[in-house]
């Protein structure tokens, strides 16, 4: 009996320069697309009905659980957990963005520059007058570090799970941290 090999033409370099891609390509007009699919009107009623800091714990679970994903499966899920993951963690840390936002200035509509400014500031990344192709550059770099960072922990099932999770769930408690500070 032969056993055949889960994925035998997986190429890691490859892998990981198709992941700068996208990472390229989100910077290019991925940001823009998931602000506009965000419903600011429905995140300034969660703030108003949950709090502030359980409107935040709602978010990092919701990235939590996209991480915890992507690990649980090692490689196979991986592969198809990391863009979706991806995608979550910067949906919620955008949500959180502007839930902080609204609580600390009343206000919870936002032009997508000057919503970028905040979260390029949230990264530690100077924005300065404009919002350029750089600047969302460095954001999805920062995020890609973010993500990067535990990916072969997440390799192993169950503890990349929890690697997973718990990476995504600090990720976004920290980003409002540093937003509740500015």
């Amino acid at each position: 009996m032969s056993t055949i090999p889960l994925l035998p033409n997986f190429n890691l370099d490859k892998f990981k320069a198709d992941v700068r891609q996208g990472f390229k390509n989100l910077a290019k007009g991925g940001f823009k697309n998931i602000y506009s699919h965000i419903d600011q009107l429905g995140i300034k009623k969660g703030v108003d009905e949950l709090g502030i800091n359980k409107f935040v714990n709602q978010c990092a679970l919701l990235a939590a659980g996209s991480g915890a994903i992507a690990g649980a499966g090692g490689l196979a899920i991986m592969l198809v957990g990391i863009p979706l993951d991806m995608a979550n963690l910067v949906t919620q840390q955008f949500r959180v963005t502007l839930a902080i936002n609204y609580y600390k200035t009343g206000r919870y509509e936002l032009r997508f520059e000057d919503f970028f400014k905040i979260v390029a500031s949230s990264l530690k990344i100077d924005a300065g007058v404009t919002v350029t192709k750089n600047v969302m550059e460095e954001v999805a770099e920062k995020l890609l570090l973010n993500l990067g960072s535990k990916t072969a922990e997440r390799l192993v099932p169950i503890v990349g799970a929890v690697i997973g999770g718990s990476a995504n769930y600090l990720f976004i408690k920290r980003v409002a941290t540093q937003l509740k500070k500015n």
